[in-house]
């Protein structure tokens, strides 16, 4: 038996026989061509048949794994119409006479290296999509139809790299898990593998040829592969699956069901979201609403400031399709590693202490009223609460407040239409929970971001791997300062919630509803788990 380990994106357990994908090699020279003009109509011909491929894989997904995995291709779709892309290619055969493989090729690498350089990870993952979309118009030129790559057993798929195309063409009847040696866990590959519930490890560096046609067991909740493994742990695991499905089942139940605990405490269970892509996965685990919007995909994935229309539609779908139940949009958190090149936002030293958040939002403020008024033209639509991020101080508060007023008198004078909603503040660094007495004077609710207040009360970098091993998130400090900011809050008849990866944390469930929280807010996938919790729980 040999053991590998790597890193787990999607939990489970997987039992069958390996196979060694290989994507195509393509044979790409940079010969001088002579017809430039045929060979960029080629390379169009090639594009247009790539944005068809890829609705249909939209299509093919949808089916298979749901709205917000098939957004993926989409997305796709509208970055081969990329008239930016496009013409850095056209301008390859053009003025250098180069083939249109060569073109796409140094083109399409040029994008996807501007994306791996970026320090968010999730910007960081997207150049997998631009190799993706690449491949997708190489294939056209080369002729190469990888829709015929088939099984015909069950198979734990093996690869050096697997991009969502190559995933999502797989029989996923067939599929019983990925292992990668590369990828990230921000991957659309990683995001595929989590919504079809196929146990999957990446970063697997100890991958090998030998490991064709051999027997492994993928265990996903400890990160390890086991090639050849002995009979009793093929028992062992074999046990575990059994109660996997199970317990899936189980949660299943748990729909449509409060989140109360046996002596009567009811709590809300709402969900992280990051765009109009993840509203499928909230209702199909029965959340209570959004208790966090990431308004700042919406900036990242912009190649400029995105408009005041096309926030309000995003705003305006999300809000319209939870409706009645309550959707928090937190304003732009741009910065530290979350970085928009449009802003032209420059290098610091230490981000995760600069310019960010409200920060850049109170000294950029025409950026910051377009984005106010789209959502308040989205709070006519449903139940909206406005949520500013990284406040410090009572001053930056009041500053957006004025924002905030400025923005609805505006559209009164207009005569636009506009609902009701509430407005409050992430709670995330150790000045803010030391505030909150006087903060919660003025706020609707408090959101507790656990991530940044754990980062800034343990004073540990949490992008740097080295200290890891320092990262207490159970840290006495860290709990204190989430019971003083529930007990100010209440003290002031302010909701408190918890955003944070805390909020899933099941190990703390029972704590955090002894302190008296209102709201836990998690990924979606965790809604029906925290709700098990509770419903097991008594408090008396």
């Amino acid at each position: 038996m040999y053991v590998a380990k790597g890193k787990s994106v999607s939990e489970g357990v997987a039992l069958g026989r390996i196979k060694l994908y290989k994507a195509p090699v393509y044979e790409i020279n940079d010969n001088e061509i002579e017809d430039a003009a045929s060979e960029t109509d080629r390379f169009m011909t090639a594009l247009d048949k790539a944005i068809h491929v890829q609705m249909a894989l939209y299509d093919v997904t949808l089916a298979a794994a749901g709205d917000e995995s098939a957004e993926i291709f989409k997305v796709h779709a509208m970055m081969l119409e990329d008239y930016v892309l496009r013409d850095a290619v056209i301008e390859i055969i053009t003025e250098q006479k180069k083939s249109a493989e060569y073109a796409v090729n140094e083109a399409f690498n040029a994008q996807a290296e501007v994306f791996s350089l970026m320090d968010d990870p999730y910007m960081q993952a997207r150049s997998e999509d631009i190799h993706d979309i690449k491949r997708a118009v190489l294939d056209v030129l080369f002729g190469i139809d990888q829709s015929s790559f088939k099984e015909t057993e069950p198979t734990i798929l093996v690869a050096d790299e697997l991009t969502p195309s190559e995933t999502v063409k797989l029989d996923k009847t067939l599929l019983l898990g990925i292992i990668t040696g590369g990828g990230s866990p921000d991957s659309h590959t990683a995001i595929l593998a989590r919504s079809m519930n196929i146990p999957a490890i990446i970063q697997c560096k100890e991958i090998d040829e030998s490991w064709d046609g051999r027997i492994a067991i993928i265990d996903g909740y400890n990160s390890c592969v086991y090639v050849e493994p002995t009979d009793d742990m093929i028992e062992s695991y074999s046990k575990k699956m059994q109660e996997d499905v199970e317990k899936y089942n189980l949660l299943k139940e748990l729909k449509g069901r409060d989140s109360a605990t046996a002596d009567g405490r009811t709590i809300r269970i709402c969900a992280n979201i990051g765009g109009v892509s993840d509203i499928e996965s909230v209702k199909d685990n029965d959340a209570d609403g959004i208790g966090l919007f990431r308004t700042e995909f919406i900036y990242l994935e912009s190649e400029a400031y995105p408009t005041e229309e096309e926030q309000f539609k995003a705003y305006k779908y999300v809000v319209e399709s939870l409706a009645p139940k309550q959707v928090i949009i937190r304003t732009c958190d741009i910065g530290a590693d979350k970085i928009a090149k449009y802003m032209n936002l420059e290098p610091e030293e230490n981000p995760a202490l600069g310019y960010r958040g409200i920060r850049i939002c109170l000294t950029r403020r025409d950026f910051f009223k377009t984005q106010l008024r789209a959502i308040l033209r989205a709070s006519a639509y449903g139940n909206l609460g406005i949520m500013f991020p990284m406040i410090i101080s009572l001053k930056e508060l009041e500053e957006a407040r004025q924002i905030l007023d400025e923005c609805k008198e505006e559209f009164i004078r207009e005569g636009v239409k506009i609902g009701e909603y509430q407005v409050g503040i992430m709670i995330e660094t150790p000045a803010a929970v030391l505030c909150a007495e006087e903060l919660a004077k003025h706020c609707d609710f408090f959101s507790i971001g656990t991530n940044d207040l754990t980062q800034y009360t343990l004073a540990l970098d949490r992008q740097n791997a080295n200290l890891e091993p320092f990262l207490d998130t159970h840290h006495p400090a860290v709990l204190k300062a989430i019971g003083m900011t529930i007990e100010a809050g209440h003290r002031h008849n302010t909701w408190v919630g918890i955003c944070g990866e805390l909020g899933s944390d099941l190990s703390l469930t029972e704590t955090f509803l002894r302190m008296g929280v209102d709201e836990l807010s998690v990924n979606p996938k965790s809604v029906l788990p925290v709700r098990k919790v509770i419903r097991g729980l008594d408090l008396g």
